[in-house]
């Protein structure tokens, strides 16, 4: 449980699934207890919570003294006798969680009918069509009323008057309906005759005719730069020139090496301006006052209430959100944080706020650590071991970077050995095959084959568009093991998470080529976004896909950083929900703009005031 759930500061839920297994835990700061209690899975046991709390207490109260006398390091290695009363409480829970017996239903004489007279039933029921009465001829007195103030409107507008209450009643139903709809009919014919204008609507040409442009072109085949029959050979990405310093960047940098992110932290000058804002109020207020000013605040030998982290986590929970972590997950954390302090003794000088600051800033960069790391370097080799292609598979939503930081990662591998096969698998964006076929030509100018000894390091497997994307990937890694490619990059249409039938098309391309790594591609620009789009991919992905353990994401690209300064809370939120790495880190435009994520980098700007 230490190693599974704790260390991933999610104590927001107190529980751990491991297979069959369900664990629930309850931590006490105070003494640094931790009780489990473990039950299986397909268990419906609604008394393990209160279990686990008549537990704790009775536990603590009973061996309160002996804890703080010795310390709980000092009673490892001593026995508890704790069985009796263990098995007291589990039988007072089971008892307190049985199903109570049905409500026996009430008898005709203790109900509130049986105390009414029939005579008392009668008259209200007679009292009913009364009152239905009266409201009709209050109703009816209304309506002859408006149509007595309506009548001198109509006589003064010119038109005939109505008939008298005497000829009214003269006039039988029939009389009077066939009346109605004759004055109805006048008043529409007169208002259709007003209406019609006066000259003919010419009669518009049935069809559309298509739109020619002056310096168009109506041979749709001029357009068309896809030739299938260019796979696999040199010519069909002739050399392009370029400046290489606009794609490489800086020109001074380690060939091969995946820099970390770096954030220029300012906390020298907010040290600074801490200790001259206390001297300014010791002017004004003396010597003793800037002292008590110092000193308002600290903590002295206490234990943490969660009356006291609630002003300071709520704060905090603001300044995440601003940050751009979705607001589940701020409030999660704060909770995390909140259930991880309380109880714990605090030290003589120190304040709530740089506490829960601290235990935040730990948790936080748990979070962007998880324990299984992705490889790509050390993964590429094991395969060449093997004598088989690297695949790795990128999906996303429309518009977040794939192919670019696809040609970016491209320019990585070759930097470091190893030769690329890209896949043009998006066959339904417009000029996507021939974004990718302009990437390869300039990498390929970038490491011509002479540089490697005559070998061409990248090329691009296309077939045109409107094919089947599964198929082409299956025909790229088969002509990539044939060609000996270390690694085959599988491009992917960008889409929405919620077009089921792109979804299913994604997850059988996965489950039919089984790539190595599946990325997800995302922006770091999305706040509440990220937390929806990663969640409906996996649950996508499990859902369409035929295997017994369908294949989710493996790990996170992390797309436009240089466009959101301090506010990278994107990052925070995917790595929340999915528990797998930031692979890649892009941030710019150059094919060097691509970093490995810098835990402690990110943290420092995302609790920057």
């Amino acid at each position: 449980l230490e190693t599974a759930a704790l260390p991933q500061e999610r104590g927001g839920n107190n529980s751990f699934t491991h297979e069959a297994l369900t664990l629930k835990y309850k931590l006490d700061n105070q003494f640094e207890l931790v009780f489990v209690v473990g039950f299986q899975k397909i268990l419906t046991l609604t008394y393990v919570d209160k279990l686990i709390d008549d537990v704790h207490k009775e536990f603590r109260d009973k061996y309160r003294n002996e804890f703080q006398q010795k310390g709980t390091l000092g009673l490892l290695n001593g026995t508890f006798d704790f069985k009796d009363d263990f098995m007291r409480l589990l039988r007072d829970a089971e008892e307190s969680s049985r199903v109570r017996a049905p409500t026996v239903m009430k008898t005709f004489e203790q109900s509130l009918k049986s105390q009414k007279t029939v005579k008392c039933m009668i008259e209200t029921r007679g009292e009913k069509p009364k009152e239905k009465a009266k409201n009709k001829k209050n109703k009816g007195s209304k309506k002859e009323g408006n149509e007595a103030a309506a009548a001198p409107g109509k006589v003064s507008m010119g038109e005939k008057q109505p008939p008298a209450a005497g000829e009214k009643e003269e006039l039988t139903k029939d009389e009077i309906l066939q009346k109605n709809r004759e004055e109805f009919f006048r008043k529409h014919m007169k208002a259709g005759e007003k209406s019609r204008s006066p000259k003919p609507e010419a009669q518009k040409e049935k069809g559309k005719k298509p739109r020619v442009w002056d310096l168009g072109n109506s041979n749709a085949k001029v357009l068309d730069y896809s030739d299938s029959a260019t796979n696999g050979s040199a010519e069909a990405c002739p050399v392009e020139e370029f400046d290489p310093d606009l794609a490489l960047g800086d020109r001074n940098r380690e060939p091969g090496r995946l820099y970390d992110l770096e954030y220029e932290s300012d906390d020298e000058a907010e040290e600074e301006k801490v200790i001259q804002n206390p001297s300014k109020p010791s002017a004004k207020k003396g010597g003793l006052g800037g002292m008590f000013g110092m000193l308002k605040g600290l903590v002295g030998s206490k234990s943490l209430t969660r009356e006291d982290m609630d002003p300071v986590l709520e704060k905090m929970k603001d300044h995440l959100i601003a940050k751009n972590v979705a607001a589940e997950i701020a409030v999660q954390l704060c909770e995390s944080v909140a259930k991880k302090l309380e109880g714990k003794v605090m030290g003589t000088f120190t304040t709530v706020t740089s506490t829960v600051k601290q235990a935040l800033q730990e948790a936080l960069v748990q979070i962007l650590q998880p324990q299984r790391r992705v490889d790509v370097l050390r993964d590429v080799m094991d395969a060449q071991r093997h004598r088989r292609p690297y695949v790795v598979t990128f999906c996303g939503v429309n518009g977040v970077g794939k192919s670019t930081n696809l040609a970016k990662i491209s320019f990585w591998l070759i930097e470091n050995g190893f030769s690329v096969l890209i896949a043009a698998c998006d066959t339904f964006r417009a000029g996507a095959v021939e974004q990718l076929r302009t990437h390869t030509r300039r990498l390929n100018a970038l490491h011509p084959p002479e540089s490697h000894g005559g070998r061409t390091m990248v090329q691009l497997y296309e077939k045109g568009y409107g094919k089947d994307a599964a198929g082409i990937a299956m025909e790229a890694i088969s002509y990539a093991r044939n060609q000996g490619f270390d690694v085959v990059l599988v491009d992917t249409a960008g889409r929405m998470q919620d077009n089921a039938p792109l979804m299913t098309a994604l997850a059988k391309l996965i489950a039919v080529n089984a790539p190595d790594l599946v990325l997800f591609v995302g922006e770091a620009l999305v706040g509440n976004e990220a937390v929806d789009q990663l969640v409906k991919f996996n649950k996508a992905l499990a859902d369409h896909s035929m295997a017994q353990t369908p294949r989710l994401i493996d790990g996170i690209v992390l797309t436009k950083f240089d466009t959101i300064d301090d506010k990278v809370g994107a990052a925070i939120s995917m790595t929340y929900i999915t528990s797998k790495p930031i692979v890649f880190v892009g941030t710019g435009q150059t094919y060097c703009d691509l970093r490995s994520l810098n835990a402690k980098a990110v943290v420092a700007a995302l609790m920057k005031a």
